[in-house]
């Protein structure tokens, strides 16, 4: 059931890690104590965000996605409740992604340079389920935002 990374693979690996030691802080080497005090949680949550956001290709555009329909948003002055519909459905797929990241990470250290048929249906699932919730986003998005953008158009050709 387990093969050898091919030596291709375990470039790739290196290049990887090279890449996690330079988001990771040096700060963090004792975060796996419990937190001393609530600042240092966020303190740690923070670093978690800023981790993902430097290296997860998908999490920045997915952040870049919600900065343009929250700033779609206001621009047409939806009303509160589809701005929070939008932040809400947003904010779902950005905790996706970082639970995504999160499984990632720890598969990988779990099995190592190795293939294994279990690993790669917990990362699979995983980025299913960011997947399924950025579809769902971009039909909210598309039902809140279209009708306006479509007057919005009008308006300019009129």
């Amino acid at each position: 059931m387990s093969q050898q990374v091919s030596s291709k693979s375990s470039s790739k690996a290196n290049s990887n890690t090279n890449n996690l030691e330079k988001a990771v802080d040096n700060k963090r080497q004792l975060s796996w104590q419990v937190a001393s005090n609530l600042f240092i949680s966020f303190k740690y949550a923070w670093c978690g965000i800023a981790y993902a956001f430097q290296t997860q290709r998908n999490f920045r555009i997915h952040v870049a996605v919600f900065v343009l329909a929250l700033t779609l948003s206001f621009v047409l002055r939806l009303r509160p409740v589809e701005i929070a519909t939008i932040t809400i459905t947003s904010g779902l797929v950005l905790a996706l992604e970082l639970i995504n990241t999160a499984i990632e990470s720890l598969v990988d250290l779990t099995v190592k340079q190795t293939y294994h048929d279990l690993a790669k249906i917990a990362k699979d699932c995983a980025a299913g389920a960011v997947l399924v919730a950025a579809f769902v986003a971009i039909i909210v998005a598309a039902i809140l935002l279209l009708p306006p953008l479509f007057v919005f158009g009008m308006s300019l050709i009129q």
